[in-house]
C-alpha cells in the first residue's frame, strides 16, 4: 500500500533525474546529432509512461488501454508546447519587448515528418476501429526510419561556454574515452534514479486520487500522464527559461510525441496478444474512438502550426486554450473536435497560399 507521503522523496528524485538526463543530452548533442541525443532523452523520460501502458496492456484492460496514451499525448501538445513558449516569453532574455518566435533548424523537418506519419497512421487506426499486431510493427517501422535518418543528421554547434551547464564544461575537456563514459554515465544515473522514483511518485499520486474519489479512467488519462511527463516538463522548463535553448525544449517535446505515437502505441497490441496467448485485434468502443480522433486532430493542428519551423503567440495560445476547454468541460469534446478540424482546414489554406509554411517538409527534402 503506497502512501501520499512518498511524494516527499519521490518528487525531488524525479526532478533530479530529469536534470541529470538533460545534462547528458546537452553534452551528447555536441558529438552526435542533436535529434539523436533528444531521441535518447525522450526514451528515458517516457519510461514511466511505458511502464503504465505496459501494465494496462498486459492486464488486458482494454477499457483503459487508450486512456493513458491519449491523455499523455494531449498533455504534451496542449500543455507542454505552450509551457515552453510562455516560459521563454516571460523568463527568457529577449532584446525586444515583442512576443518571441521560437525558430527550429531546417534539419528539424525530420521531426515534423515523423510526427505527421505517426499521427496520420493513427487516423487510419481510428477509421478501422482496431489496433493489431500488424499496426504495431508498422508503427515501430516509422520510428526505426526516424532513428535511421537522425543518425545522419549533423551535430549541434558547440554553444558558448556560458550557455553550457557546468558539468558539460568538465566533460568536453576530457579525453574521448572518459568523455563518452561520463555522457553514458549521466544517462544511466538519471535513468536509474527515474526508474526507482517514478513508480512511487505515480502510486503516491494515485493514493491521493483514490482519497479524492477520482475515477480510474480519469486518473489513467490525466493524473498519471501529468506525473509521468514531469521529467519532460522539468527539462523543458529548464531550457525554455533561456533564450537560446527554447527551441531545444520544443524539440524535446516533439521527440516525446513521436516515441509515444509510434513505439508506445505499437507496444500495446503486442503485449496484449502475448498476454492473451493468441493473435487478436484490440477493438475500440465509441468513447475510445472519440478520445483517439480528438488526440489526432489536436496533433494535426500542432503539425500545421510548426510546418514553418516556428512557434508564435497565436500557435501556443490556440493549443493551450483548446486543451484547457476539453480538460475543464469534457462534455464538449465532440464540439472541440470540430473546432480543431475547422482550424486545420484554415491552416491548410494558408499552407497552399504561403510557400514559407511548407518549409519543414522542403528543408527535410534537402537534409542529408
Amino acid at each position: 500500500m503506497h502512501s501520499p507521503y512518498e511524494l516527499l522523496w519521490a518528487a525531488p528524485a524525479v526532478i533530479l533525474a530529469a536534470i541529470i538526463i538533460g545534462w547528458g543530452a546537452e553534452t551528447a548533442q555536441i558529438y552526435i546529432s542533436q535529434g539523436l541525443a533528444l531521441a535518447i532523452l525522450a526514451w528515458l523520460q517516457t519510461l514511466p509512461e511505458f511502464a503504465v501502458e505496459a501494465v494496462v496492456a498486459w492486464e488486458q484492460r482494454t477499457d483503459l488501454m487508450i486512456a493513458n496514451l491519449t491523455g499523455s499525448l494531449r498533455l504534451l501538445v496542449g500543455l507542454g508546447w505552450p509551457l515552453i513558449y510562455f516560459t521563454n516569453a516571460f523568463l527568457g532574455k529577449h532584446r525586444t519587448k515583442q512576443w518571441p518566435i521560437l525558430k527550429l533548424s531546417p534539419h528539424n523537418g525530420l521531426e515534423v515528418l515523423a510526427l505527421i506519419l505517426g499521427t496520420v497512421y493513427f487516423f487510419v487506426i481510428w477509421l478501422k476501429k482496431t489496433l493489431t499486431v500488424v499496426d504495431g510493427v508498422l508503427l515501430f517501422s516509422i520510428y526505426a526510419y526516424y532513428l535511421w535518418r537522425l543518425s545522419s543528421m549533423p551535430k549541434a554547434e558547440i554553444e558558448e561556454e556560458d550557455d553550457l551547464p557546468w558539468i558539460s564544461h568538465r566533460i568536453i575537456r576530457m579525453k574521448p574515452r572518459g568523455r563518452w563514459t561520463a555522457i553514458v554515465g549521466l544517462f544511466l544515473i538519471g535513468g536509474v534514479v527515474l526508474h526507482f522514483s517514478a513508480h512511487p511518485f505515480l502510486y503516491a499520486l494515485e493514493a491521493l486520487a483514490v482519497t479524492a474519489g477520482i475515477s480510474s479512467f480519469v486518473f489513467i488519462q490525466w493524473c498519471a500522464p501529468f506525473v509521468s511527463e514531469f521529467p519532460e516538463k522539468v527539462t523543458a522548463f529548464n531550457w525554455a527559461r533561456t533564450g537560446k535553448k527554447a527551441p531545444l525544449a520544443l524539440l524535446n517535446m516533439m521527440s516525446s510525441n513521436i516515441v509515444q505515437w509510434t513505439v508506445m502505441a505499437g507496444m500495446l497490441p503486442i503485449l496484449y496478444n502475448i498476454s492473451k496467448g493468441e493473435i487478436i485485434a484490440v477493438h475500440f468502443d465509441a468513447h475510445q474512438l472519440t478520445e483517439i480522433i480528438l488526440t489526432v486532430v489536436q496533433s494535426l493542428l500542432a503539425v500545421m502550426f510548426i510546418m514553418d519551423l516556428e512557434m508564435n503567440i497565436k500557435d501556443a495560445s490556440g493549443l493551450f486554450v483548446l486543451w484547457l476547454a476539453q480538460f475543464i468541460r469534457p462534455e464538449i469534446r465532440e464540439e472541440i473536435i470540430w473546432v480543431y478540424i475547422a482550424w486545420i482546414i484554415f491552416e491548410l489554406m494558408v499552407l497552399i497560399r504561403n510557400k514559407k509554411a511548407t518549409y519543414a517538409l522542403r528543408s527535410f527534402g534537402r537534409s542529408p
